[in-house]
């Protein structure tokens, strides 16, 4: 992609690697070259991969904490025909990230949005696990307390497979409300996606204690739950 196929006043949402810096498309890498600005979720854990690519486009900030300030900057750039790519920390922006918050301002005023692909945590969690992936439903994170029974019983009936995302810190709580609300389910644990200590542990949320896993596990982690099935309705 060369300079002159970046239209002015277009808002990239570009995916950036998941943990191997090498799991970047050729077309982010131009486009981040290219544009007017970068709106990185952590301008500091961006610098690693710009630096990489040696790409020197200015980056501002945008992240949850920040995005009701933020946001309206952004959308005078983009209506003054300036291009501006989105990134967050890992992954593609928008998911469980707020990116949503400034596409819904982009669209609501008309302005030109393009979603560059790339890595995704939760599409490689999915077709490692094993399980079904004709249908899934990603949940993100569940609620760390308010809601969290009530979100895991109306899922104990959905027969997708079913992914989380989870800490470190609350993963062993997290598996054993999932026992608890869903019963014995095949189970998938991907930690630390195309890092150096990627790994996959499947097995059954029945057994997880006999896999010898030592509390806490360190790293970042996608559940991937069995659907309900047939069998466990007969149960």
């Amino acid at each position: 992609m060369e300079p002159s196929d970046i239209k002015p006043g277009t808002l990239f949402l570009i995916s950036t690697p998941i943990g191997n810096l090498k799991d970047i498309t050729l077309r982010a890498i131009e486009t981040l070259k290219s544009v007017d600005l970068i709106a990185a979720e952590d301008t500091r854990t961006s610098k690693i991969l710009l630096a990489h690519y040696q790409i020197q486009t200015a980056a501002v900030s945008y992240h949850d904490h920040n995005k009701e300030r933020v946001t309206p900057n952004l959308i005078s750039r983009l209506l003054a025909q300036q291009s501006i790519a989105l990134i967050s920390d890992a992954g593609t922006p928008g998911i469980s990230d707020p990116a949503f918050y400034v596409v819904r301002e982009a669209v609501a005023h008309n302005i030109r949005v393009e979603c560059i692909p790339g890595a995704s945590a939760v599409i490689a969690a999915v077709v490692l696990s094993g399980l079904p992936t004709d249908r899934f439903v990603f949940e993100g994170f569940l609620p760390a307390q308010k809601g969290r029974r009530k979100r895991l019983e109306e899922l104990s009936q959905d027969p997708r497979t079913l992914v989380f995302y989870e800490s470190p810190y609350r993963l062993k709580r997290t598996l054993a409300d999932l026992y608890q609300a869903l019963g014995d389910r095949p189970i998938a644990i991907a930690r630390e996606m195309t890092k150096k200590f990627e790994q996959i542990i499947r097995t059954r949320l029945a057994e997880i204690d006999q896999k010898g896993i030592t509390w806490p596990i360190k790293g970042e982690f996608v559940l991937v739950v069995g659907g309900l099935t047939r069998k466990l309705k007969k149960e």
